[in-house]
């Protein structure tokens, strides 16, 4: 990059300012420009430097992140990404703070703040960068020591890819979606469009553990369809959502006639648990062309493979287009790798999958 991403860090405690410019300013292509302890001294720092993007506290005095972060979308609106706690209530906040149009967060460990943050540090980097090139969908529009990568698996580690077996004798549909940066409000949009009475849908998003409950409970009192955190060995019924839990992948698998939730342990891939990919390669060989696959806004290339499995399996493939996109990595390798029927804006994501399950 030519230019310099510029960071404003906004954190009431010093030492997490200190360990998040480190690891910031250890990538060559961003700059932190300044800290503040408070969204007072944040709004000064944003006035007199115009930084590219803001990393934001959720729990601060004298405002709190989600109040500052309200006020900025209205009258400044700017890539954000939180810094947020790993707890019930930091779930919640985060997710209320996604939904104002933060562009996406990262966990704060519970202990060992200096160690933890340094591990994060990839993560951290990655984030900072794609909100820098994000786009800001608002709700009124809709120092420790640096470690090496953990491997990359592929989806391989944990499901052996298949041969396509003989098509299934059976008319019921399934849904799979996946997801990831900018994901929690786009998979909202879809669900809303949704009537109580659609096929069964399988979700994989990014999440930490324990944010995935939360996030189910949203999106439940926000669609028709009953929505819930999938549950090893749970039926996939008609009218109802099954979100993978922040700590497992989440598989299909038939039973007889049934499909069934199976959630598995095994390593990340893509660096991600739950993967994009283990389930849609779940959903291809289990499922085959009888299933609607979809990727949304997400960072990275989780699903792409999947989805395209899915589509040599017959099914109908879907991705969400780049300018609805809050990052088109997802989406944008899914079309690259061969594996898109549609690509579709947004709002029109719903009804094509619906259009979809009314095939033979």
């Amino acid at each position: 990059m030519n230019k310099k991403i510029k960071v404003l860090i906004v954190d009431d405690s010093a030492l997490i300012r200190q360990v998040l410019k480190e690891i910031l300013e250890s990538d060559k292509d961003i700059e932190v420009v300044a800290t503040a302890q408070d969204p007072y001294r944040a709004r000064d720092k944003i006035k007199e430097l115009h930084p590219d993007v803001l990393t934001l506290d959720v729990e601060m005095p004298r405002m709190d992140g989600i109040t500052f972060l309200g006020n900025l979308m209205r009258l400044h609106p700017m890539p954000v990404v939180m810094i947020s706690s790993l707890t019930e209530k930091g779930a919640d906040v985060t997710l209320q703070a996604l939904e104002l149009g933060a562009v996406d967060f990262v966990s704060k460990p519970k202990l060992d703040i200096t160690h933890g943050l340094a591990e994060y540090q990839e993560e951290i980097i990655a984030k900072v960068k794609a909100a820098a090139c994000a786009r800001v969908r608002t709700s009124l529009e809709r120092g420790g020591t640096i470690k090496s990568a953990p491997p990359k698996y592929s989806a391989d580690a944990v499901l052996k890819k298949a041969n396509p077996g003989a098509r299934f004798r059976t008319t019921d549909k399934i849904i799979a979606i996946g997801a990831s940066t900018g994901g929690t409000e786009a998979i909202k949009d879809v669900l809303i469009n949704m009537p109580a009475d659609a096929p069964g849908i399988v979700i994989s998003q990014h999440i930490p553990e324990a944010f995935s409950a939360p996030f189910a409970a949203r999106m439940n009192n926000a669609s028709a369809m009953t929505v819930c955190e999938a549950s090893d060995g749970q039926q996939i019924l008609p009218g109802h959502v099954y979100i993978a839990p922040g700590s497992h992948h989440l598989l299909v698998r038939r039973d007889g006639a049934r499909y069934v939730c199976q959630l598995n342990d095994g390593p990340p891939v893509n660096r991600h648990r739950p993967s994009v990919d283990v389930m849609f390669r779940s959903v291809a060989q289990n499922a085959g062309n009888n299933a609607i696959g979809v990727i949304l806004t997400g960072m990275g290339n989780d699903g792409a493979q999947g989805l395209k499995e899915m589509h040599e399996c017959g099914a109908p493939t879907i991705a969400q287009d780049e300018n609805t996109s809050v990052v088109w990595g997802m989406p944008g390798e899914a079309v690259k790798a061969g594996g898109v029927d549609t690509i579709l804006p947004l709002d029109a994501i719903a009804g094509k999958i619906l259009s979809y399950a009314r095939q033979a």
